[in-house]
């Protein structure tokens, strides 16, 4: 424990966040609003009526930089979730981990 600025008693850690992506939000807050202005930007080169192959370049990097952030908090739900459920021993939340997991990946793999 750590002594808090004001009197000196000990004080609790912060509790651990909910899930994987946690100790990354602000990072993956930053990513998103880097891939909104990419996608307010393509928005703006329709509007100018930009050349299509401009406009798909620019798709293209967007969609790559989401996709970024889906493998990101994929990797974190891995990690973080569903390491946790097989860890608890708790068979049924191993196994709903596990279920909701294939789901994702088959969800993100078909959007393809």
């Amino acid at each position: 424990m750590s002594a808090s600025a004001a009197g000196g008693r000990p004080t609790a850690p912060p509790p651990p966040p909910p899930y994987g992506y946690g100790a990354d939000k602000d990072a993956l807050l930053r990513r998103l609003r880097r891939i909104e202005g990419q996608v307010r930007g393509i928005a703006r080169m329709v509007a100018e009526d930009r050349y299509c192959i401009d406009i798909l370049t620019q798709v293209a990097a967007a969609a790559t930089a989401l996709e970024a952030v889906a493998v990101r908090v994929l990797d974190d739900h891995v990690n973080h979730c569903v390491e946790r459920a097989l860890a608890s021993g708790d068979e049924a939340a191993a196994a709903a981990r596990t279920r909701e997991l294939l789901e994702a990946v088959h969800r993100f793999t078909r959007a393809r």
